[in-house]
């Protein structure tokens, strides 16, 4: 027979002694932290952070060169990117730039970054085609809010380029670091190089020098923010407007030779367009430039008169001054300005005699804010640097 099966009313039910419930322990959530300005984080600043020319040279001294016949601009001129043909009529403009904070607002130090980054394109004769992102970041003292500005400002800086940050790598850092990759892109024949200035070539300038001095006279608490604006507004102005007239096909042949002037300073990239010329000429070539046709930010003179100056700027002196002959006149101050650490500093053109005239007209039609004749190429070894034209 089946078993009847009691009805529900008749079971008893399997006494449950309650759980106790205690309260998940949450950690309160860190406040963000306080602003903390990012020039005091970092022993050095913007380009002026460098390792010095001599060390750098003694250490790509032990890098084995490889021939490879793709690359059209390597190591061997040191000019502003490398350039790598793809096929007969493209080649990619490499690049990568980092530096620590040179400014204290997080979004103005991403601005100067990216522009930093792109002028080597620009100096290159090439357009900007991408960008990747490094950061080294101090997450306990900056935190991420300040990483997001240093980000966004870049990014904003690359929309006028008309290229977006595409990727990146980050890490840890006690000291904050940022920059860019960029990639560019030129016909092999409208390279720019910096090896080929001759004797006779007029040299222009496009930005104002001091920004090395500047920053850290606002570093060491010397000038207010009013004071360092200017040089704010140089560093985040793209030297794309340059880039284009020394790219233009009715100029383009006249222009023998091009750099910006960044971390070692008006002579130390100067230097490095004598050196790369001479070597591919074969024959000594020099440079004279007249002081007082060096354009300066506002403020900047009186600061050197001052002893304000970085440590970058000392050493691009100290490794500049062998292969210079500066007018008796000028003092120690003058001196160190045409060797002062720039960071997102203008382009140096050597341009055709013939052709002096049509360039700054163009540079000025195209808005470009400096136009500087600042002295010439000439034959022979080494840089003379007079006070004024007069001196010569």
């Amino acid at each position: 027979m089946p078993r009847s099966t009691p009805p529900p009313e008749s079971l008893t039910p399997i006494p449950v002694s309650p759980i106790p419930v205690s309260p998940i322990p949450v950690s309160p959530i860190p406040a963000p932290p306080i602003p903390v300005p990012l020039t005091t984080l970092s022993a050095t600043a913007g380009c002026a952070a460098k390792i010095a020319q001599v060390d750098l040279i003694a250490a790509l001294a032990h890098l084995r060169r490889r021939e490879d016949a793709r690359v059209l601009v390597g190591l061997d001129t040191g000019d502003d990117a490398a350039v790598i043909l793809l096929r007969p009529d493209l080649a990619l403009v490499q690049t990568v730039d980092i530096f620590t904070p040179i400014v204290d607002d997080a979004y103005d130090y991403g601005r100067i970054a990216a522009a930093n980054a792109l002028s080597d394109v620009y100096a290159m004769g090439a357009t900007p085609l991408s960008a990747l992102s490094f950061v080294a970041w101090p997450m306990d003292t900056a935190g991420p809010a300040a990483l997001g500005e240093v980000l966004r400002g870049a990014a904003d800086v690359c929309a006028q380029a008309g290229i977006v940050i595409s990727g990146g790598h980050s890490i840890v850092d006690k000291e904050p670091k940022f920059g860019l990759f960029i990639n560019g892109t030129v016909h092999p024949d409208a390279i720019v190089r910096n090896d080929g200035a001759r004797p006779g070539d007029r040299l222009v300038l496009t930005k104002a020098i001091g920004t090395g001095i500047l920053t850290t006279a606002r570093k060491r608490g010397l000038i207010d923010a009013a004071a360092l604006q200017p040089a704010i507004d140089a560093m985040t102005t793209l030297n794309a407007a340059a880039a284009a007239v020394i790219s233009d096909a009715a100029l383009r042949p006249a222009i023998h030779a091009a750099t910006d002037v960044t971390g070692f300073g008006l002579l130390g990239h100067l230097g490095n367009v004598l050196r790369a010329s001479s070597a591919a000429a074969k024959a000594e070539i020099g440079a004279r430039i007249f002081a007082d046709a060096v354009p300066l930010l506002a403020g900047v003179a009186a600061l050197a008169d001052a002893g304000v100056c970085p440590g970058g700027s000392r050493r691009n002196l100290e490794f500049a001054a062998p292969n210079c002959t500066f007018d008796a006149t000028m003092n120690d101050a003058q001196r160190l300005l045409l060797a002062d650490a720039q960071t997102s500093g203008g382009l140096l053109i050597a341009v055709d005699p013939a052709s002096h005239d049509a360039l700054c007209d163009a540079l000025r039609h195209a808005g470009v804010a400096v136009v500087a004749t600042i002295g010439e190429i000439v034959a022979g070894s080494g840089c003379r640097i007079l006070a004024n034209r007069a001196a010569g």
